[in-house]
């Protein structure tokens, strides 16, 4: 799956995040940072990464609590899951490599990651490209009950330890299977589901997941008011997609959310469900090639 990506690792403050790259190192254009969404790992991006690293450097990473990374004690508040750190995660990654300046593509968790990156280090990331997602804020403010029960797990991982975590570690892979099924499986590719099989069930993976969406329902939200109260937005331009047959394009507006989010924003549906990488990787890389490549 990953013949032309060099595995490595990065410490941050004693967190092991494991990542991958490939691509040329001078296409004169800037890097590219993958970031997966739940209960996933970087292997959702393997029908798009080994094409858009034809033409530039692509670096993919495991988030902290998912993958080969490392799964921290969440601290108080689960504040070690907070968005703020994931992104921090990224920055130091990037860094290491020499990447002062890079693109991000981005899916569910990781999109919230990489919103969380273009408001934190604006001067770091030079554009965007976000799957599926509204801003976690609105989401929250505007939930219904069809949002609600479609997205159970939402309100499911946030409930105090150990509940959640006692039911996921008591069948990690019927989670997987509950948690991604119910929204399609067909398009699944078996290496790839192998891979989120085995780092579910790796020790720490359900407190892992649990704590990312406690500190989205928590310290996140604390700090998206924050950004609102001050007035801060994404300044880099944004690209956004969600899938027409998906949950956040039926219960929200995901382009009017962004665009009252975000300075410079472009989007539209498209015909998939949540897993639009893996749906149709064919309409991903054809919007990728498009928006990053018109960097300046």
């Amino acid at each position: 799956m990953w013949a032309d990506f060099q595995p490595l690792t990065v410490q941050r403050d004693g967190v092991t995040l494991f990542a991958r790259q490939g691509g040329p190192s001078a296409s004169g254009r800037p890097p590219l940072l993958l970031l997966h969404g739940h209960p996933q790992t970087m292997a959702m991006w393997h029908r798009v990464a080994p094409t858009l690293a034809k033409t530039r450097r692509v670096v993919l990473m495991d988030l902290r609590g998912y993958g080969d990374s490392d799964r921290p004690p969440a601290g108080e508040g689960s504040a070690a899951y907070a968005k703020r750190e994931m992104a921090r995660d990224a920055i130091a990654l990037m860094q290491s490599l020499g990447h002062e300046r890079f693109a991000v593509l981005a899916h569910d968790r990781g999109a919230r990651v990489a919103h969380r990156l273009a408001l934190d280090h604006p001067q770091a990331v030079t554009r965007l490209m976000l799957l599926d997602i509204a801003p976690t804020l609105a989401m929250y403010e505007g939930t219904t009950e069809p949002f609600a029960r479609a997205y159970w797990h939402w309100f499911f991982l946030i409930q105090p330890a150990p509940l959640p975590e006692r039911l996921i570690e008591a069948d990690p892979i019927a989670y997987l299977r509950d948690g991604m099924g119910r929204r399609g499986s067909g398009f699944f590719d078996k290496r790839a589901w192998a891979e989120y099989e085995r780092c579910m069930v790796r020790p720490g993976s359900a407190a892992g997941v649990c704590a990312d969406y406690r500190a989205s329902a928590g310290i996140d939200l604390e700090h998206d008011r924050a950004d609102r109260a001050a007035g801060r937005r994404v300044i880099p331009p944004l690209r956004v997609l969600w899938g027409a047959n998906g949950v956040v394009g039926r219960c929200f507006d995901p382009l009017k959310l962004w665009q009252a989010a975000a300075e410079h924003v472009s989007g539209r549906a498209v015909d998939s469900g949540h897993y639009i990488a893996e749906e149709v990787p064919e309409v991903v890389l054809g919007e990728a090639q498009a928006f990053f490549n018109d960097e300046q």
